[in-house]
């Protein structure tokens, strides 16, 4: 990053870029990285501000609540065929549509918490096994009293057996799993891969979660549905320019094309520590894997709280129908509400 001279004398730093950054993270550092994201360093139940047109809002945090002073119970087989009907399930499951609180609440019982835990998105968990290998994840995770999953989302059969066997193991061993998603446990998969095929692995995890539908309408558009934020191209670098703090600027193109090469569990590593991002020429995608690797993106860039400024298409415009329509749609919608929220400055 360099310095320059603003108009009216003062020094302000130039814009680096997204490509210029280090991606390398190794299996300690992605092991080191499972905490909770930036803005919920303070998260508790206290804080969390329920909805209180949708009762079932009150009602996790009593379900967290319960569960969190339920942790000395004595651990359970995550796939043992018999399971005693007094005995808790160790797995607590959150489902309800994207800005209704799951991640404050699931981050709020890892704070909880005592001893070892961990807190990672389902992505994370996944890459964690690929840079590590499945046996050295084990003996990573193994001992954690909590294993905190955001987003338990199955894309395909693969992660559909490493997480079933993953979790029965950690489970076997007195982990306590919780997990959010858009999706109840007994639908995972459905409509991206043929998931009567795995319904084995698939209800296994959903026979040993306690289930909670979190219902609700999202936070970050409770009192102005909004639109994300469009910057004229000619204005673009000087407002990138003036954020206070570390920012990038590149075309958007430039960047779908890094986020090819990069695996999404490096993602982290690219906004890490940044303000805000300048994307100029944003498009509609015309690819879904583009599509699909932005998402995971952005989920970073909202993890971190970094600003987003963009020209061209409004972000929210960027998936077209066809997508909303198929098997990710949730996943387009929830970046769809937080890329109006970093392009708007309504950072939580």
């Amino acid at each position: 990053m360099t310095v320059q001279h603003s108009p009216d004398g003062s020094l302000r730093a130039t814009p680096g870029s997204l490509l210029d950054r280090d991606t390398t993270l190794g299996g300690e550092q992605m092991v080191a990285h499972l905490v909770p994201p930036r803005q919920f360093l303070a998260a508790s139940l206290d804080n969390y501000r329920p909805d209180r047109d949708y009762p079932s809002q009150g009602a996790a945090v009593a379900a967290i609540r319960n569960f969190a002073a339920n942790s000395s119970s004595r651990p359970s087989r995550l796939f043992g065929r018999r399971k005693s009907s007094e005995e808790a399930k160790p797995g607590i499951y959150l489902d309800g549509g994207f800005g209704v609180g799951k991640t404050h609440l699931l981050a709020s019982l890892w704070h909880m918490a005592k001893g070892r835990k961990y807190f990672g998105t389902f992505i994370e968990y996944t890459a964690l096994v690929g840079a590590l290998g499945y046996a050295e994840t084990v003996v990573a995770l193994r001992g954690a009293t909590l294993l905190c999953i955001d987003e338990f989302e199955l894309d395909d059969p693969g992660d559909t057996r490493l997480m079933s066997r993953l979790l029965g193991e950690l489970v076997a061993s007195g982990t306590r799993i919780a997990a959010t998603s858009n999706t109840p446990p007994n639908a995972l998969g459905e409509g991206r891969f043929a998931a009567q095929d795995f319904l084995r692995e698939i209800d296994a995890l959903a026979s040993r979660f306690t289930t909670l539908r979190v219902d609700g309408v999202d936070f970050r558009h409770r009192d102005n549905s909004g639109h994300a934020m469009v910057i004229p191209d000619e204005e673009l670098d000087e407002l990138v320019a003036d954020v206070d703090g570390p920012t990038t600027m590149d075309d958007f193109d430039a960047v779908l094309g890094l986020l090819s090469r990069v695996h999404p569990s490096r993602y982290v590593t690219l906004v890490d520590e940044l303000a805000a991002i300048g994307l100029r020429g944003v498009h509609a995608f015309t690819h879904q894997t583009d599509a699909l690797r932005f998402v995971a993106f952005v989920d970073r860039l909202y993890d971190a709280q970094v600003r987003v400024l963009a020209s061209g298409t409004p972000l929210d415009e960027i998936f077209p129908d066809d997508m909303l329509a198929g098997g990710y749609r949730k996943k387009y919608l929830r970046a769809v509400s937080r890329l109006i929220a970093l392009t708007s400055g309504q950072l939580s």
